[in-house]
């Protein structure tokens, strides 16, 4: 049995009517025959986003293709774990602030792939290196309330996402609403993966556990996430930036995060308050779970400025 079967890309188990079986391709597929290519949307940790049309259907999608050996080398960590591919996992999501997959499966160069809803508007992240206050304007508080709304449901799914950051999360063209996009790094949330040694993800939204070899949880997600929120109200980071590899994680412990309310003294000060508590350094100081940083913020009038 080679790599690929182990990993769940061999054939359908029988009986398996999973929403996620359904949409597993059976069969490899030209990636170039099939689609073209019509712009680069963005590159992942493990993988390059574009957005092609699909010469079968006509349909303007989003198609991800994983760079086989980091994705090898990084599935790799999980031999003998039984840890769903990506596809799976994304398959499985069924959420109105998660993209859609439409499709997995394997390419002829024995690539994954994932065909997935096409959204035609701007990343988290260009908003916020752009600064555009403009299409932000009084939405960055309804921004966030679908935001954890996504990482909820995740979560009880029994997953944990790993890497949570603007780049993730994706808005539509009015920006009434965001998804968040990219299961490549994620692990179902069971002891055996969330023991030390885990050290992947992005580094400016990594919590401290990580990089410090400690075990790990859900709440890593919910420093990542607050870091994002941070981001998203304050186009700043909790800690002085200039180190984007590793090490910049290292100082998400040694050093206390910067109080948002100096960037921001109009801010709710429920609302920052709340965003303050996810980027603490020890996970026990941070909301329990996103469900409750969920319910406290759904408690924040939608009008408040943020």
């Amino acid at each position: 049995m080679g790599l690929l079967d182990k990993l769940g890309f061999g054939k359908k188990k029988s009986g398996d009517d999973s929403k996620a079986a359904r949409i597993k391709s059976s069969k490899r597929v030209d990636i170039e025959e099939r689609f073209e290519r019509l712009r680069t949307a963005v590159n992942g940790t493990m993988s390059k986003f574009y957005a092609a049309r699909d010469r079968t259907t006509d349909q303007v999608v989003g198609l991800k293709l994983c760079d086989f050996e980091k994705f090898s080398f990084f599935e790799s960590r999980f031999k003998g774990m039984n840890k769903p591919p990506e596809g799976e996992i994304a398959a499985g999501m069924d959420h109105p602030n998660i993209i859609e997959t439409l499709e997995y499966g394997l390419t002829n160069k024995k690539e994954p792939y994932l065909v997935m809803e096409f959204i035609d508007g701007p990343g988290l992240n260009t908003l916020i290196q752009n600064k555009d206050v403009e299409r932000l304007g009084d939405r960055r508080l309804p921004l966030m309330k679908q935001m954890a709304a996504a990482l909820v449901y995740v979560h009880k799914q029994g997953y944990i996402h790993r890497d949570i950051c603007p780049r993730n999360f994706i808005c539509t063209s009015d920006m009434q609403k965001i998804k968040l996009i990219d299961f490549g790094l994620t692990v179902p949330a069971t002891e055996k993966f969330m023991q030390p040694g885990n050290r992947t993800g992005t580094p400016l939204y990594m919590a401290p556990e990580i990089v410090r070899r400690r075990p790990t949880d859900q709440r890593l997600d919910i420093f990542a996430f607050g870091v994002s929120c941070y981001q998203l109200l304050t186009f700043d980071f909790p800690w002085p930036g200039g180190e984007v590899s590793g090490l910049a994680a290292l100082n998400h412990d040694t050093s206390n995060p910067r109080d948002i309310f100096k960037y921001r003294p109009d801010l709710n000060r429920a609302l920052g308050g709340l965003i303050m508590q996810c980027v603490q350094s020890n996970p026990a100081d941070r909301p329990p779970t996103m469900e409750a940083f969920a319910k406290t913020i759904n408690a924040i009038p939608s009008e408040t400025e943020a």
